[in-house]
């Protein structure tokens, strides 16, 4: 049996709430940092290409830390971890938001965007493992459909907080995140999580080759709209990266007590579970910042509006979460992952013709169809990979889904950023020429746009004034064309992951993994 992740005399729904407000803060920094994208260049002068690693770097160390996080959390104890996690996030996103004007501002903003993700990598395996060990099998669906369906709302508040403390001043939206961390602090101290843990080795050698092949992967993945598709440098990482995980698969499944139990991989529905979760996944976080910068560029709403755009979504999300954990405690995974895989593609794949109209009133349905049909398969794919633990090792699982997630969204960010990027400058810079600009201007505006964040009015301003309204105009229908074509890829991506939900073979999980794998680790024992 696993050990209860909640001591005697403990609530199992504050340690619920507790979990819920200890990983707002990684949900909410998904999405709220996008919308101020556009004050935080303007205000610390700093280039597209750093901005970009503001919101790359955090992703980078989230995706290369994740299974490392897992593991550490199991053998030092969950809520030793959450409580690590959550101080090392506030304390780095207060730092953020002390970012000093100046040359040095780029380099410090970077640092500890990326410490930032490393508390997130630490904190979000070990709060899944506490809800997902505090709820018996039977109740587990229900607890983290309420888990993904809070922390996805709190997500949608994102946008919205975003564009209002932007208003006064974007450092705010860091500074948001050390309230909310000392709420968790003592929602987790009032929970009495268990403390217990595994007295076992940590796998070193596993964890250095997971985060350096991770960590490059993820970094050549990131840069190939930078370095450019046909760069030596962006092959070289992605290469090197995947070689070294490759390597760590072989070192692993001969480590007697490894980093992760690749064994656990021979479980049908645990490799689909988390092919879906990949695939899926390339539509769910991408979107936020795709959604968010179509918004401001082709519609022509401010920062607090792309935040009210990207709440619609949370509509359906939340409403098919909760339902899909239901569908999951009654009938186990299998249904719900087909039928949100097959909402959301049609979803996603209407929401793609409906941007050119540049109207969000014909859009929003379309937009609530792809939230809930990733509401439906979240929650029942996740809740179903951490039921199938090898000897209950929730926190190493957590990291391999979570790992597996990140890597699938920054695999997402990196080809679809690159098809936006190529198509935008192609579509502005015809649309330019036919308005008299000479070539050589309107590819230079094209790039300017679609390297910057500075919107279609600024990229307008710097053309003769007898043709801006025009080009103005076309500035909007050309991005919005071009986010077209990527929204269709999302919704590609989601078909995908219903080709392998298919072929799940359903049913339900009815005890703890409990086989051994090598030795049988020695667990601390439980409180009595």
């Amino acid at each position: 049996m696993a050990t209860p992740t909640t001591a005697p005399g403990s609530n199992k729904y504050t340690a619920l709430a507790a979990m819920v407000f200890a990983v707002a803060m990684t949900f909410i920094d998904q999405t709220i940092v996008s919308i101020a994208v556009p004050d935080i260049s303007g205000e610390l002068d700093i280039s597209a290409s750093a901005i970009q690693w503001v919101i790359n770097g955090y992703l980078l160390s989230l995706s290369a830390f994740f299974a490392f996080g897992g593991r550490l959390a199991d053998i030092l104890g969950h809520r030793r971890m959450v409580l690590i996690g959550v101080t090392i996030f506030a304390v780095s996103s207060a730092l953020c938001g002390a970012t000093p004007s100046g040359d040095g501002a780029e380099a410090w903003l970077i640092i500890f965007r990326v410490i930032q993700g490393f508390g997130a990598a630490l904190l979000f395996p070990a709060a899944l493992a506490i809800v997902v060990a505090a709820f018996p099998l039977q109740q587990r669906g229900r607890a983290l459909a309420i888990f993904f369906g809070v922390s996805g709302g709190l997500t949608a508040i994102g946008p919205i907080l975003g564009g209002w403390l932007t208003q006064y001043t974007w450092r705010a939206i860091f500074w948001v995140n050390v309230p909310v961390a000392i709420i968790a602090v003592v929602l987790t101290l009032i929970a009495k999580v268990n403390p217990a843990h595994r007295r076992e080795k940590l796998d070193w050698r596993g964890a250095c080759l997971i985060v350096a092949g991770m960590a490059l992967s993820v970094l050549g993945l990131q840069q190939a709209s930078t370095w450019g598709w046909d760069s030596w440098r962006t092959w070289l990482s992605i290469v090197a990266g995947v070689v070294l995980l490759v390597i760590f698969v072989f070192v692993e499944s001969r480590t007697e007590v490894p980093l992760i139990k690749v064994r656990i991989f021979r479980d049908r529905a645990f490799t689909i579970d988390n092919a879906v979760l990949f695939f899926g996944l390339m539509a769910f976080v991408p979107m936020f910042f795709f959604a968010s910068v179509y918004a401001q560029l082709s519609l022509g709403q401010s920062a607090n509006g792309a935040g009210l755009y990207l709440l619609i979504f949370f509509g359906g999300f939340v409403v098919a979460a909760q339902i899909g954990g239901r569908m999951l405690d009654k009938g186990g995974a299998r249904r719900p992952m087909i039928g949100g895989c097959v909402l959301g593609t049609i979803g996603f794949a209407f929401w793609a013709n409906s941007l050119t109209t540049l109207q969000q009133d014909h859009q929003w349905y379309w937009i609530v169809l792809s939230g809930a049909g990733i509401g439906f398969f979240l929650g029942p794919a996740s809740t179903d990979a951490v039921n199938r633990a090898i000897n209950a090792s929730y926190g190493e699982v957590t990291g391999i889904t979570q790992t597996l997630r990140n890597f699938g969204s920054s695999l997402s960010l990196a080809i679809l950023g690159t098809i936006l990027i190529q198509v935008g400058r192609g579509k502005i810079t015809d649309s330019l020429t036919g308005l008299g600009v000479p070539r050589a201007d309107a590819t230079a505006a094209a790039n300017s746009l679609m390297s910057s964040t500075a919107g279609a009015s600024t990229s307008a301003d710097s053309l003769p004034p007898s043709i801006r309204g025009a080009a103005f105009a076309a500035i909007q229908r050309d991005y919005a064309e071009a986010s077209r074509v990527v929204f269709y890829g999302m919704a590609v991506a989601l078909f995908v992951a219903l080709c392998f939900a298919l072929f799940h073979p359903g049913g339900k999980v009815t005890a703890e993994k409990t086989e051994p794998v090598g030795p049988v680790p020695a667990r601390a024992p439980a409180p009595s």
